[in-house]
């Protein structure tokens, strides 16, 4: 009897990860013969670890925080998305051994925006909130899909106008401090920080989402996030939380590794029912 294909994903933390669920729904739905695990694995052992999973028979691997650089410098070579991110949160095993990098994320933000909730962003003027890695991941997708102005704001304004600058050769972007968003309005506002899961937010002005304008959290949970609570206080159109962002991230890495790609409406629909009995 064959031995079935062993996938899984790495970070720290780890016990609250979907991605096993996520990637049994799809395994299923396709026909698919593979099992997939969530492994607990902090950044001093990563290396270590990625090589036993994969001399043990593993095909492929998820890394989460904080290992996604980790996984980008591991790769043996990456995709034209990873390098420009230089972050990678999947890793495949290639037929001659060498170890595929690839950054998902991005794709899997500009897909929930464009297919599941209709949101455009051609010509929209966008405000990325952070300048970290999950910033880093998303800002060469979205730029491909031409909206008017990209801004970056940070905290350390240095940074943000550091990332600007490595992006600039994709389009209109520009780096600032939230103090300069003062008196500037943006159809689409992403948080990329992870404040709003400790119930905290940048310090945010007035007036800064446009008429009709919507608000994207990268990050998700059972309940609204703080950023999902104050895009509603804002007037928002739509005040949405990551989890489509996840779902169709997974189904890419999913189609990098077996070729099949999977649909991810049912998946996302399930697990938006599930954490809705739980808030309940």
């Amino acid at each position: 009897m064959p031995a079935i294909d062993r996938y899984a994903v790495f970070g720290s933390p780890i016990k609250h990860s979907k991605s096993p669920q996520i990637h049994r729904l799809f395994a299923e739905q396709t026909g698919q013969s593979l099992s997939y695990e969530a492994q607990e694995v902090k950044a001093e052992s990563f290396a270590e670890a990625v090589r036993a999973f994969f001399a043990a028979g593993g095909k492929g691997l998820n890394c989460t925080v904080p290992l996604k650089e980790l996984a980008y410098r591991f790769a043996s070579h990456k995709t034209g998305r990873a390098e420009r991110s230089k972050a990678t949160n999947t890793l495949a095993l290639q037929a001659d051994g060498t170890i595929l990098g690839d950054n998902t994320d991005g794709c899997g933000l500009v897909g929930d925006l464009l297919n599941n909730h209709r949101i455009t962003l051609a010509g929209k003027r966008i405000l990325i909130l952070g300048a970290g890695g999950a910033s880093r991941g998303i800002l060469g997708p979205i730029l491909e899909e031409a909206p008017a102005a990209l801004v970056i704001a940070n905290r350390t304004v240095e940074k943000a106008e550091r990332l600007a600058e490595e992006f600039e050769c994709l389009g209109s972007i520009a780096g600032c401090g939230f103090e300069a968003l003062a008196g500037r309005q943006f159809d689409l506002i992403l948080n990329a920080t992870s404040a709003s899961l400790s119930g905290e937010l940048p310090p945010l002005p007035e007036h800064l989402l446009a008429d009709k304008g919507n608000c994207y959290d990268l990050a998700y949970g059972n309940e609204p996030t703080a950023f999902v609570r104050w895009g509603i206080a804002q007037g928002a159109q739509k005040s949405l939380d990551g989890l489509g962002m996840l779902v169709e991230q997974a189904a890419e890495a999913f189609f990098i590794w077996r070729g099949v790609r999977p649909q991810t409406h049912p998946v996302i629909d399930l697990l938006d029912r599930e954490r809705k009995v739980v808030e309940t």
